[in-house]
């Protein structure tokens, strides 16, 4: 497969070069990627191999090198979800700092897949904090740079740290579980209060609809940012990823059905297409139809 290689000036990113090339500071990063299939031809993944190093000067780390062993180390670039690569697509200003950051995290019982020039080693969290400030370098748009970063601070809660305890470790799970199935409850409760289905949130109350909707959404910010605070140390990424989950709850829960009935439509159609293309006729109808019913009252 042929590579397919791409260059940018981002700062503090250079071309690191492979085992006998050395690192050149004078030369932008060269992003060069080959790609790769995984798995049977039903269920088959991507997969990108380095074939070049880049190299990124951190303020504290110093210079810091991805992969270890060009040709060997692969990546899936931006480790997004399908189901949210609308709002951050898995290439773009962010992908130097999503292949130094995959290159920065790896397993206890894995080696490292980086090389620090100073010596250094890096946890899971510092290798996040160096990944919040490469977006930054790279000018990744600071919306889309928390998110990220809130998101994969979610990652490093749930897999912990080798310096953390048990109990720290437990302790950042439960505020962060807990945090976010409260706000998902409190989304769902918010959503049947304000079609007057149950009326059990104080901020939203017996009012107009408009006035719920604007209580409602002030609720999706106060509240996730109180609940924030219990993460510690993450606070900020609790607030963020609190936001983001209250606010985008109900286009993620829309995303999530149009896409299990395309994939249902898709497997029924290599068994089945005529009856795939009438089932995707009503689906398409049926959504037209909620579509008009659910604008004509506003009107």
């Amino acid at each position: 497969m042929n590579p397919v290689e791409t260059a940018a000036d981002t700062g503090r990113f250079f071309d690191g070069g492979t085992v006998t090339d050395p690192p050149d500071p004078a030369c932008p990063p060269r992003v060069v990627l080959e790609r790769v299939e995984v798995g049977d031809v039903r269920r088959r993944t991507e997969r990108f191999r380095m074939q070049r190093r880049i190299a990124y000067r951190d303020r504290e780390y110093g210079v810091l090198l991805v992969p270890a062993d060009p040709g060997s180390f692969e990546s899936d670039l931006a480790s997004v979800p399908a189901l949210f690569t609308w709002l951050v697509p898995r290439t773009g200003r962010h992908l130097p700092p999503a292949l130094l950051h995959d290159g920065l995290v790896h397993r206890a019982d894995e080696p490292a897949d980086y090389v620090s020039v100073d010596g250094h080693v890096l946890d899971r969290v510092a290798a996040d904090r160096v990944f919040r400030d490469a977006m930054r370098d790279t000018d990744t748009g600071p919306v889309r740079s928390w998110l990220v970063w809130s998101a994969v601070t979610l990652g490093t809660i749930r897999a912990g740290s080798t310096a953390w305890s048990r109990g720290q470790h437990l302790r950042y799970l439960v505020a962060a579980a807990g945090s976010l199935l409260l706000i998902a409850t409190l989304g769902v409760l918010a959503t049947l209060d304000l079609f007057d289905v149950v009326d059990v949130l104080p901020w939203m109350g017996e009012r107009g609809f408009v006035e719920e909707l604007v209580g409602g959404l002030a609720g999706a910010v106060v509240v996730p940012l109180l609940l924030g605070l219990t993460w510690g140390r993450f606070r900020v990424a609790g607030a963020v990823t609190g936001v983001a989950l209250a606010v985008l709850l109900h286009v993620t829960v829309v995303l999530a059905l149009i896409s299990l009935g395309y994939l249902a439509t898709e497997s029924l159609a290599r068994r089945q297409p005529v009856v795939a293309l009438t089932l995707a006729g009503v689906l398409a109808g049926a959504s037209v139809l909620v579509l008009v019913l659910a604008v004509g009252p506003m009107r």
